[in-house]
Formats: C-alpha cells, sequence, structure tokens
C-alpha cells in the first residue's frame, strides 16, 4: 500500500497539514529570478542569474547577480517591478555572493576572489565597512555563501567548510567547523535565532544541523529522513516563528521538490515543484499581499 503522503507527492500536489497553509508565495533567487504566488503562478520574471536576493519596503527587488559579461565580477542591483535598474554594485573580483539592505541603509555584501571580503556599501558607492574574510583563496567559488548581519552588529558568514562570526572589527568571536562525517560539508546558509542556535545548510552532504552556543548538534536533518521527500543539496533556509523550517534542494528536479517546510519532528508540511530544469539558489517567503512574511529569519 502506498503511504499518503507519497500519493501525493506521486500527483504532484503540495503536502499541506489542516493548520497549514495550502501554498506559499516566494520570491526565487538562482537560474530562475521570479515572484511565485501561492497557486504556483510565476508573477514577475527578471532576466539574470541571481544568487541571493529581497523584496525592499518600497517593492523594488535588491539582487545579487551572478557574473556576466557586463558584470564580469559579479554585481548588486536595485531594480523596480519594471526591471530598471535604479542602484548598482559593480563586483571588484571573482564574485559577489550575497547582498542585504542594512537598517541603516548601507547594504551588506560579501565579494569572493584573491582578497575575499565582506563590505558594507553606501547608496552614494562609498565603503564604510570592510572586513577580510579568512579562507582559502585557491577556489573563489567557494569562499562564501550567504551572510547575514546579527542583531548585536556581528557578521555570520559561511566559508567553506566552517561558519564563523565576526565582530564589527573583522575579528573571528565564534566558529563552528562542519561535521567530518558529512560526504561534502560545505557550509552555504546559516542563520542565528533569539535563542543563540545556528541553523547551518551543508549543500552537498545533503545535512541541515542546528548548533547551540556551544557549536554541539541539538537537530539535524539528513536525506532519508522525510519519507518520500529528497534532501538533495540544500541550500538555501527559512526558520519560521512556528519552528517550522523551509530548506531548498538546489540539485532537485521534477518530480522532487525544490523547496520543503517541515516541522521540527520533521513532518513534510509544504513542498514546491515545477518542470524547470533550474535550481533553486536562494528564497524569501512571501505573505498573501506578495510583501516579505514577517518573523521569518533568512
Amino acid at each position: 500500500m502506498i503511504r499518503p503522503l507519497l500519493c501525493l507527492l506521486l500527483t504532484g500536489l503540495s503536502l499541506a497539514a489542516a493548520d497549514q497553509p495550502a501554498g506559499r508565495s516566494f520570491l526565487m533567487l538562482g537560474g530562475l529570478t521570479q515572484i511565485v504566488d501561492a497557486a504556483g503562478k510565476v508573477t514577475w520574471k527578471y532576466p539574470a542569474v541571481t544568487r541571493d536576493g529581497y523584496i525592499l519596503p518600497n517593492g523594488n527587488l535588491l539582487l545579487t547577480l551572478s557574473k556576466t559579461k557586463a558584470y564580469p565580477g559579479g554585481a548588486v542591483v536595485e531594480v523596480t517591478r519594471d526591471q530598471k535598474v535604479v542602484w548598482e554594485y559593480k563586483g571588484t573580483q571573482s564574485e559577489v555572493n550575497t547582498a542585504v539592505l542594512l537598517d541603516n541603509g548601507n547594504v551588506m555584501l560579501t565579494e569572493a576572489g584573491d582578497k575575499p571580503r565582506l563590505l558594507e556599501v553606501a547608496r552614494d558607492g562609498s565603503i564604510k565597512v570592510e572586513i577580510p574574510l579568512g579562507c582559502q583563496v585557491s577556489n573563489h567559488h567557494l569562499q562564501s555563501r550567504m551572510a547575514r548581519k546579527l542583531p548585536n552588529g556581528h557578521y555570520l558568514v559561511p566559508q567553506d567548510k566552517t561558519v564563523r562570526e565576526y565582530d564589527g572589527a573583522g575579528k573571528v568571536v565564534w566558529e563552528r567547523k562542519s561535521p567530518e562525517s558529512t560526504l561534502d560539508n560545505r557550509s552555504f546558509c546559516c542563520l542565528r535565532n533569539a535563542a543563540g542556535h545556528t541553523l547551518i545548510s551543508l549543500t552537498v552532504g545533503n545535512h541541515v544541523i542546528e548548533v547551540d552556543a556551544a557549536g554541539k548538534i541539538v537537530w539535524e536533518l539528513r536525506d532519508g529522513d522525510l519519507p518520500g521527500v529528497s534532501v538533495n543539496r540544500a541550500t538555501a533556509l527559512s526558520w519560521l516563528p512556528n519552528g517550522n523550517i523551509v530548506f531548498s534542494n538546489y540539485a532537485a528536479r521534477a518530480p522532487q521538490p525544490k523547496l520543503v517546510e517541515i516541522t521540527r519532528d520533521k513532518q513534510v508540511v509544504w513542498t514546491y515543484v515545477d518542470k524547470s530544469n533550474q535550481g533553486v539558489h536562494e528564497f524569501q517567503l512571501l505573505d498573501a499581499e506578495g510583501k516579505p512574511q514577517v518573523g521569518v529569519l533568512r
């Protein structure tokens, strides 16, 4: 007898418990840059490959662009809904891997290259903060991924096979190396909650861990833990106010879900599947009005 969860997957339907949303709207970043509504319909597109992105309070989008002929070092752009670029930062090295609009109006970003660094850039283009990132320089692409600024003013940065927390002066004040047992333990995304726990995705290892302030693993997810749903190169993470976790499967292709929402006890409550051959690199969950969902860590 086929289990009910697997039946839903085989028919291509999203999974939903009675008290969970039937669908979710989100901004998708990666080979496809687009907004998808709760019914799975694409409502907006941007013609670029992106690595990170946000819908801003003014309705524009802040997008981290992969390298192109126009942007050989990658870039960060703010675009309107009619795709007009109203602000940009052109990368000066090999790649720009993330960008976040801060409360002070600066844009925090990371650059990969011979001199990997984290920057805060003002809207006039001036660099307000520059922090060298301590990592290898032989493979620029693996140097850093989804960096985030913490409420205490520090920076949480996934680098190679380690997550590091830098203070405002650039000193490493906390770090957590990836578990050696993971097949390929490159860190991709890291989120810190109010309790001081850090959620980390280990992409090619198909592994997500939550560690406490001492670095001890207190929760984890591996491929095979979810009945009928794979963990296939977990990249982006979102931590919901109710404790649920949404992760992206970068290598997933239909019928495998590209986005998966689970409870703490590893029950699947929602999935997203599409027919494209592009992976989801990052995503931002949206509410029914298409605005960023309140209270979500990402």
